[in-house]
């Protein structure tokens, strides 16, 4: 399996867009990806909405306390 890294560009409550750059692969709708967060702990989402312009929508299943832009 490919492993594609992208950027928060986005935070609001449950809800993070993720941004990949183009020569990325964008993860498929209800695939899961991991956020590390800053104080070492793993935040798993689900991928639920392609946004178009290299961006997907995803739910957070933990806590998104800590997490930022970037």
């Amino acid at each position: 399996m490919e492993i594609s890294k992208g950027t928060v560009s986005q935070v609001i409550g449950a809800v993070v867009d993720v941004y990949f750059e183009e020569n990325r692969r964008i993860p498929f709708i209800y695939e899961a990806m991991e956020i590390n967060r800053p104080d070492g702990h793993r935040v798993v989402l689900e991928c639920q909405q392609d946004m178009g312009e290299r961006t997907v929508r995803a739910i957070s299943m933990d806590s998104t306390d800590g997490l930022y832009r970037g």
